[in-house]
């Protein structure tokens, strides 16, 4: 009778050491590559938003389409979306970026736009009785009196971008994604497993990271809570 094999690779087991201290580099590189990519595309995203919601703000009729438009590409599925940019940006991390941006203005749009809209009306008249104009009314006003309902759309816009970086496999700039894809095709348990694993540590440590320095940038909104 043949003896089971006593390495855990050989034994295609879920949870293997082995495949953790065999593969570091391997693992290293691909969350190096997965922060990037959501990194940038939650940047780029918010670069985008802000000015979007600031126009829906100031002019009350943009909103509506603005909003539309956003919701309407959310709404796109995402294998869809990577082959409708894919002329425009080949087979390239800029495609899986650019689909990412995409995704993550619905939510950076709307939770904005929320922000500023929640501004009290009376605090803006005090401040342009007290001298300031547009822009600085904007920027020591309204966007640091719209930061908690703008960091809450960061927030989920940064953890779905972490989960949708994995489709990005197809065009084999996925980070995690693909390890996982690569693992699936070959049932490489662990793989899969730590690859997907790692995937839900990256997301749940940036939501608990943006969620202090909410609470750092906030300190208005700690002193009202307690």
């Amino acid at each position: 009778m043949t003896a089971p094999p006593d390495d855990c690779l050989a034994r295609n087991e879920w949870i293997c050491g082995e495949y953790l201290s065999t593969r570091r580099q391997i693992l290293v590189d691909a969350v190096a590559q997965h922060l990037q990519l959501t990194s940038i595309a939650v940047l780029v995203g918010l670069v985008v938003a802000v000015p979007l919601a600031v126009l829906g703000r100031r002019w009350g009729w943009s909103a509506r389409p603005v909003l539309a438009v956003t919701t309407i590409l959310y709404t796109i599925p995402s294998l869809a979306m990577f082959s409708l940019l894919l002329p425009v940006y080949g087979l390239s991390a800029t495609l899986v970026v650019a689909g990412l941006v995409l995704y993550s203005l619905t939510l950076l749009v709307r939770n904005v736009l929320a922000g500023l809209r929640a501004v009290p009306e009376e605090t803006r008249q005090a401040a342009r009785g007290m001298g300031y104009g547009p822009v600085r009314l904007l920027l020591t006003v309204e966007l640091p009196l719209a930061l908690p309902a703008a960091m809450a759309g960061l927030r989920i816009a940064t953890v779905s971008a972490i989960s949708l970086v994995t489709v990005g496999a197809i065009v084999g700039f996925g980070g995690l994604g693909n390890l996982i894809y690569a693992g699936m095709n070959t049932y490489f348990k662990a793989q899969v497993l730590t690859a997907s694993v790692l995937c839900v540590i990256i997301a749940v440590a940036a939501d608990l990271l943006l969620l202090g320095v909410q609470w750092l940038i906030t300190p208005w909104a700690r002193a009202a809570r307690s």
